[in-house]
């Protein structure tokens, strides 16, 4: 039997950022995971927007991580194969496996890794128990659920999984590299949607060192016609569907596989389990679209490790009402809230035809290009990501909130960074 304070159950990104923080204010904890390193994995990409990389600094191990990614300071904006604007960007571009191998390199020594499976977990007001794979226990206070969209233990635990929207958007990643010349002439490009019937919101490119990297979203079912098609001649398909796009881009080639994921958006209710608590996918998935996957995690393991973790342990017991403050904090909740509300309104302005999607489309079109105008002309106006529906995610409407209260409650955690 091994004893710790908080033991951490998934080294993703949420874990190993937990594991991170925890270790860091001295903490301490257990970080569990079948991987010693984090194997290579397609889903995040990109971290992008202001208001996502501060998010990520609030955990205190940004700078040293985000050293490791491809930076591109300008992102060109283009619809029907026209150029609208050349706006600058915040943008760092890192492969998931490698991001979360980043992150794992600032885990201070202190924190014990335990590379196997949990196969059990027990969970009580007083201690929880770990079993794991290879026949060790481990007792805890705390068990952080951090395991993505692994269901076996939650549904050991009997916690209810929601399903708010079945195949909500699908994700497809390649690389693409120039035909007949050394490189393209942006720095990183969004492309959205010629047409609402190609059921695509957009195409981003962005460099990842030396590799130009496409991440292509689209709306539809996972056994779509257009998929297999996509598999089967992906140059053509992608041709077919944004005709105008080789305006902006030149002639390209795609190379290497496709990586499809489609994304189910779910909500598991865990407010009634005692010593534990849900962080990232392992409470709720976002929609990759709207690009606030990466937001969620790091509010959810920010307010967790900076907030919530160091006032349960100044009180003996993890009872329910303790874990239920989590789940109630009003940045977390707001983040939330937040990012489901743009998965819905980013499908609708992208593939509804109702009059008043198709003015927003239109409204988001021309406000692109003014913007872009303004920017020429030398004018200083920059319009917010979310009113122009661009997948950046700097405006959520808890950032002043959370940069009020984090900053006021984070010096536990972050000051040591």
């Amino acid at each position: 039997m091994r004893y710790t304070d908080i033991a951490i159950i998934g080294g993703g990104l949420a874990g190993s950022t937990a594991a991170a923080m925890l270790g860091r204010a001295g903490i301490s904890a257990v970080l569990i995971d079948p991987h010693e390193t984090y194997p290579a994995d397609f889903r995040v990409e990109k971290l992008s927007g202001h208001g996502q990389v501060e998010r990520f600094e609030r955990t205190g191990i940004a700078d040293s991580v985000l050293r490791r990614a491809t930076f591109s300071g300008e992102n060109w904006i283009a619809r029907f194969g026209h150029l609208l604007d050349k706006a600058p960007s915040r943008q760092f571009n890192i492969p998931y496996d490698s991001l979360v191998n980043a992150i794992r390199d600032e885990i201070p020594e202190t924190v014990e890794r335990i590379w196997t499976k949990a196969v059990s977990v027990e969970t009580s007001a007083e201690r929880s128990r770990i079993a794991l794979a290879n026949d060790e226990t481990i007792s805890a206070r705390l068990v952080v659920l951090a395991n993505g969209l692994n269901v076996g233990l939650r549904h050991q635990l009997g916690i209810t999984r929601n399903i708010i929207s079945a195949c909500h958007s699908i994700s497809i990643g390649f690389d693409v590299v120039p035909a007949g010349r050394n490189s393209f002439d942006f720095p990183a490009l969004t492309y959205f949607s010629e047409r609402p019937s190609d059921r695509i919101p957009y195409i981003t490119l962005f460099p990842i060192g030396t590799r130009m990297r496409a991440n292509l979203f689209v709306y539809r079912s996972f056994d779509d016609p257009w998929l297999r098609e996509l598999r089967r001649a992906p140059a053509a398909t992608l041709d077919a569907a944004l005709p105008r796009l080789k305006h902006i881009t030149g002639a390209f080639d795609i190379q290497g596989e496709l990586k499809i994921r489609p994304v189910d958006l779910y909500v598991n209710d865990a407010s009634h389990q005692p010593g534990v608590a849900l962080v990232g996918d392992a409470f709720a998935t976002s929609c990759p679209v709207a690009g606030t996957g990466c937001d969620r995690v790091f509010t959810d393991v920010e307010r967790l490790c900076n907030v919530h973790i160091p006032q349960w342990l100044a009180s003996d017991g993890m009872d329910a009402d303790k874990i239920a403050a989590f789940y109630a904090d009003p940045v977390k909740r707001a983040c939330d809230e937040w990012s489901a509300a743009k998965a819905f309104d980013f499908r609708s302005v992208s593939i509804a035809t109702s009059p008043y999607w198709t003015a927003q489309r239109w409204a988001r079109f021309m406000a692109w290009s003014s913007q872009g105008l303004l920017r020429r002309l030398g004018g200083v106006v920059h319009l917010e990501p979310n009113f122009l529906g661009h997948s950046s995610s700097s405006s959520s409407p808890s950032s002043s909130s959370s940069r009020s209260s984090s900053s006021s409650s984070s010096s536990s955690l972050s000051s040591s960074a």
